[in-house]
């Protein structure tokens, strides 16, 4: 009969006999315990994900062989087997981290004791020498960041990974037939090598980015730089009214935004009106947007009358230069359009793309709250002044646990220097999703000032008490013009419960 003993009267040795491989949720409470279905699906999908790896590292290998084909006598340099074998790697535990950004951070414990078997053939002259990788195993904690956010399936735009320790990495590898690493000293010699050389591309803070969408797909693009855009006059426009005459004016857009053109002042009876008026555009994408006019003959009643348009690029422009440019309107951007022969005057209009200065003092990485809470605020006075202009981006990301007394449909206001802007209500939800994203653009900067910050609930039918607060915040904006952005959740004043999370960036022209 077996002899049974309780645990505790193991020693520490016969623990490790029994139980040689502790997962990482049992030596750390904050790992959760990864599921069996996690490592069944990566069990299911090894096949596929072999390909697709594999792929990778062919693509990444190939750029790196061409350089060296040519020299030290190397005619070729290309893969005879590529593949990750048939054992799939395991998690062992999962690590989520909480943020305010519009990203998902997690950090799972992988292990990978694979078969694969990865054998190079190189030709120097008429030799032919043969490098074999096999019997792999690795043990990792990657950090991995799916960012930004995006309503485009995956819904994230890209895959970012470092690793949070250095890994244990060892293999077997084979020359020519025989085991490498059964010479004396070399095996040692070569772990740490290539130890040095993970370490310093993947470490932390280092980071490995894997783009998943294309900008334009889904990935939003934040501000850049304000275009200046002076509106000048017009020269000979069309004669569009009975008497011989038009009422002109211009609106002015950027090619990829939803925000609502600006317009110039109407000139009555003139057909080469004289505006001298000046617009700030927030630009996000200098190489591909580019500023549409259009050119209206205003009716008091019924649609307005087109007189004409054009565009220019913005990567025509060079940053802090002022370009003046007379511009031939024409019906719309088709050159083969035959309306477009017709001559409908000309505009003249000055454009300066001043682009935001680079903030120094600002990381990107979404963990860094966690490694620094030292205030950089004392050197950033010295270098910023209260009379730079900027932009204001306030974005309302979300709100938690708000209640109404009556009705819980709530939306965001927004209230700085007079202006108001709210986001959209959603009916019935004390949890609601906004991400929408206000500016205001400003001659210098609000050190000392507040931004008021209210969520509101109304009623959706008829009835007393349309209108409720559920909360509101006043966020100093003087830490925000020192250190560039912040990213917090508070707690609504006025609520039980409530909190709000803000974004808000402070952009210097």
């Amino acid at each position: 009969d077996p002899i049974i003993r309780p645990l505790h009267e193991l020693g520490t040795s016969s623990l490790y006999d029994l139980l040689p491989d502790i997962p990482m949720w049992v030596k750390h409470p904050d790992y959760d315990r990864a599921k069996d279905w996690l490592n069944k699906y990566l069990a299911y999908m090894w096949p596929y994900l072999d390909k697709a790896i594999c792929g990778v590292i062919r693509s990444m290998a190939k750029p790196i062989f061409a350089e060296y084909i040519g020299k030290f006598q190397i005619n070729s340099i290309d893969f005879k087997n590529l593949s990750l074998g048939s054992l799939p790697l395991m998690v062992h535990g999962i690590k989520v981290h909480e943020t305010n950004e519009n990203e998902l951070v997690f950090e799972p414990a992988v292990r990978w004791a694979g078969n694969p078997d990865f054998t190079l053939v190189l030709q120097m002259l008429s030799l032919q020498i043969t490098v074999q990788l096999l019997d792999v195993q690795i043990f990792a904690t990657p950090r991995i960041i799916l960012k930004p956010f995006v309503p485009t399936f995956p819904c994230f735009a890209s895959i970012i990974v470092s690793l949070m320790e250095k890994p244990h990495v060892d293999f077997g590898l084979r020359l020519l037939g025989g085991d490498l690493m059964a010479i004396p000293g070399l095996y040692s010699f070569v772990q740490e090598q290539i130890k040095k050389q993970i370490v310093s591309l993947y470490l932390w803070p280092q980071t490995l980015e894997i783009p998943i969408l294309d900008g334009s797909l889904g990935a939003m693009k934040k501000p850049v730089g304000i275009l200046n855009v002076k509106v000048v006059r017009a020269l000979k426009l069309l004669k569009m009214d009975i008497l011989g005459t038009s009422d002109p004016y211009v609106k002015l857009s950027l090619s990829g935004e939803r925000l609502p053109a600006k317009k110039t002042s109407i000139k009555m009876n003139n057909l080469n009106p004289e505006w001298n008026e000046d617009f700030n555009l927030t630009v996000k994408d200098p190489q591909s947007q580019v500023l549409q006019l259009h050119v209206y003959d205003w009716e008091k009643v019924g649609t307005h009358d087109k007189l004409g348009m054009q565009v220019v690029p913005l990567r025509l422009l060079t940053p802090y230069e002022t370009k003046g440019l007379t511009l031939d309107l024409v019906k719309n951007t088709n050159a083969n359009d035959p309306h477009n022969q017709k001559k409908r005057g000309q505009l003249v209009v000055e454009m300066t793309f001043n682009p935001f200065k680079e903030d120094t003092l600002r990381t990107s990485d979404p963990l860094d709250k966690f490694a620094r809470k030292e205030s950089i605020a004392g050197d950033a006075k010295e270098e910023k002044s209260g009379s730079e202009a900027g932009l204001l981006l306030v974005t309302l990301q979300r709100a938690e646990d708000v209640e109404g007394k009556h009705h819980t449909n709530p939306y965001a206001v927004v209230i700085f220097r007079g202006d108001q802007k709210k986001t959209k209500m959603i009916k019935r939800n004390r949890n609601p999703c906004w991400n929408e994203e206000f500016q205001f653009l400003l001659e210098d900067a609000p050190l000392k000032e507040k931004i008021h910050i209210e969520i509101m609930s109304k009623r959706t039918g008829i009835g007393f008490r349309s209108k409720e607060s559920l909360g509101y915040v006043d966020v100093n904006l003087g830490d925000i013009v020192y250190n560039g952005r912040i990213n917090e959740k508070y707690h609504l004043i006025n609520s039980k419960n409530g909190v709000i999370c803000i974004e808000i960036r402070w952009k210097v022209i």
